[in-house]
């Protein structure tokens, strides 16, 4: 069995769904702490040509607090009409926007303010859309040694569930030893986005935008195609 474990990315790039889509089991991180300058909880559409950062405002907490004890902040449903009317205007000319927007809004409509499960949600989404039957865990559900950081969490993860191969994204590479993992039966992989460009109206392509701009302007059918646009390296 194969399988791959992930924080939570709020409509992530397209690299994030390819790796769900590798595997059979996908552990999404909830009982970690959030990081405040990664990709949970922004990411970047196209606005005008040119890529705009776009994020979802959380409540001010402890930046030791793990991702499932943090939520949105209170002024999120003005911030949300505001994003909601940004993704309309950027993309109401796009291909696939009669099909896509509604998908966003619902997300972004979700009501429930857990930060965790807010992104849980869309995550959810996308996959119902492009039709990836993968399996989520969440990695507070499973009973594993709270004080593991690091590889040997990653590992202890992988011998829970009788993982036999463990996936990863290319970042990774220089995070994990091939060796360590071969001792307890686990194969190691990464995969490696390929070049994936289509046309963005008539600007100049800007890679590696959020799924809401690949949803935008293909087709679900060649979005299938493109998840499995990837090298493996071993």
């Amino acid at each position: 069995m194969k399988i791959a474990i992930m924080q939570p990315y709020f409509f992530p790039y397209i690299g994030y769904f390819q790796l769900i889509n590798a595997v059979d089991k996908f552990v999404v991180y909830d009982d970690i702490e959030y990081t405040k300058k990664g990709w949970i909880n922004r990411n970047r559409i196209l606005i005008n040509g040119t890529e705009y950062l776009f994020s979802i405002p959380l409540k001010k907490d402890s930046d030791f607090q793990c991702i499932n004890k943090r939520f949105l902040a209170d002024n999120y449903p003005e911030h949300k009409k505001k994003l909601i009317g940004q993704i309309s205007s950027a993309y109401s000319k796009s291909s696939e926007f009669k099909m896509v927007f509604p998908l966003i809004e619902e997300c972004l409509n979700f009501p429930n303010a857990n930060l965790f499960y807010f992104i849980l949600n869309s995550l959810n989404k996308v996959c119902r859309y492009l039709d990836i039957q993968t399996e989520f865990i969440l990695s507070s559900a499973l009973t594993i040694d709270a004080g593991l950081k690091g590889e040997n969490k990653v590992i202890e993860i992988n011998k829970k569930l009788n993982s036999s191969i463990y996936i990863n994204a290319i970042g990774g590479m220089e995070l994990y030893s091939k060796e360590n993992f071969s001792k307890n039966a686990i194969e190691l992989k990464f995969i490696k986005t390929s070049p994936i460009i289509y046309p963005q109206f008539k600007n100049e392509f800007v890679s590696n935008l959020s799924i809401i701009d690949v949803m935008m302007f293909n087709p679900k059918e060649k979005i299938q195609g493109y998840l499995k646009s990837f090298y493996t390296l071993v």
